[in-house]
């Protein structure tokens, strides 16, 4: 996906787009498939998807990803959930450009269209760049860069338009989206921490879509109902672009697991060794203070955003209101032991219950949630507990 800012977007669109669509319906036009490679940042690494009008050798590309970094509020209207995505166009070279810089591999697959359904595609793009409609709400799952091309293609085929029968039944969401960012795992931990429930959900061939590298293959295998014969929707894959994906690999000492594993073994040795309420208290300030941070980001994502992916997340079981109201209590140096035995109950209740939420948890959040049962165990001040306070 990539940036641009609107004033040049809509300026571009106001003099160029409707002149050079309703021009296309009477020239000889092909539509292509574009699918971009991923990249390194974090917006790119799912790659991307345009379309291509190609319209007496002159090439245009639709590109629905785009977003404006530097429009107001950006970061609290993206976490919000109300961030806009556009649609500009430009032309072929410029797009090009941008992935050439990046190293990132472009590939053109030719859509086989009836002249009718050509029309009803370049109507709606048409449509799609007026300033009322240019800009959307995006949802990375269900309406983005990708599943525009899939809608647009079903509106203009039709049920003509045949999906193979079987294709990687019984993926979910945030397996689909984990085969991207399995050589990131830090952005992993991220988003299974702040991705819901609803990402369990089984994700159909539609659906799957939503991803460039699913829209290519799924259009690859569909076919399209002509006459008596049933003929592919797409031709081979040209190459615009010829670079190898990122190289990338994983290390595990660098990896969440064994940086927050290694955290817990030096909290433990601590926890023994520092027996001083003074030197414990400024410990539990560190250590809480970053898990009432992320415990009102658990409240916030549930309950606060239109980011419905981020809603019904069970992560608040043990990043709870609670644990704010222990760094509070830390902090003013009153009801400690209550509120740290009152975590300790849920935060243990959460890990005896978790295999039966229905819900995914990153690997990495049981060394964390061991930290809190650690600490709550030392400030709760238990009979049982080996380790006492002076």
């Amino acid at each position: 996906m990539k940036t641009a800012t609107i004033l040049k977007s809509l300026v571009f669109i106001v003099f160029m787009s409707v002149s050079q669509l309703i021009s296309a319906q009477k020239s000889d036009t092909t539509l292509y498939l574009i699918t971009c490679g991923p990249g390194t940042e974090i917006y790119s690494i799912y790659g991307h998807s345009a379309l291509l009008v190609r319209i007496d050798e002159r090439d245009t590309v639709y590109n629905w990803g785009v977003f404006d970094f530097d429009a107001p509020h950006f970061g609290w209207r993206f976490a919000q959930g109300n961030l806009d995505y556009m649609l500009i166009q430009e032309r072929l070279r410029y797009f090009l450009g941008e992935y050439f810089y990046y190293k990132r591999y472009v590939l053109s697959q030719e859509i086989n269209l009836e002249p009718d359904e050509k029309r009803i595609i370049l109507d709606l793009i048409t449509e799609n760049l007026k300033p009322e409609n240019v800009k959307y709400r995006y949802d990375f799952f269900y309406d983005d860069c990708s599943t525009r091309i899939r809608d647009l293609l079903e509106k203009a085929i039709g049920s003509k338009l045949i999906y193979p029968s079987d294709y990687k039944a019984g993926t979910t969401f945030r397996d689909l989206i984990g085969e991207y960012q399995q050589f990131y795992p830090w952005l992993q931990f991220g988003i299974d921490l702040l991705v819901g429930s609803n990402a369990e959900k089984t994700a159909g061939i539609r659906d799957k879509m939503f991803l460039p590298d699913y829209l290519m293959s799924v259009l690859s295998a569909t076919s399209v109902k002509r006459d008596t014969l049933n003929k592919p929707l797409l031709n081979r894959a040209d190459v615009l672009l010829d670079f190898a994906p990122p190289a990338l690999k994983k290390s595990f000492f660098t990896a969440p697991l064994f940086v927050f594993s290694l955290l817990l073994v030096i909290l433990i040795i601590l926890s023994y060794r520092l027996r001083s309420r003074v030197q414990n208290n400024i410990m539990d300030f560190s250590i809480f203070f970053v898990f009432a941070i992320l415990s009102l980001l658990m409240i916030f994502f549930n309950f606060f955003t239109g980011h419905e992916q981020l809603r019904a997340n069970y992560n608040i079981l043990w990043l709870n209101p609670f644990v704010i109201v222990l760094f509070i209590a830390i902090l003013i140096g009153k009801n400690e032991r209550l509120w740290a035995r009152i975590v300790f109950y849920l935060t243990v209740a959460f890990l005896v219950i978790h295999l039966f939420i229905p819900q995914a948890f990153n690997v990495a959040d049981y060394p964390v949630i061991l930290i809190i049962i650690l600490r709550t165990i030392v400030r709760g001040e238990f009979k049982w507990s080996p380790v006492k306070l002076s």
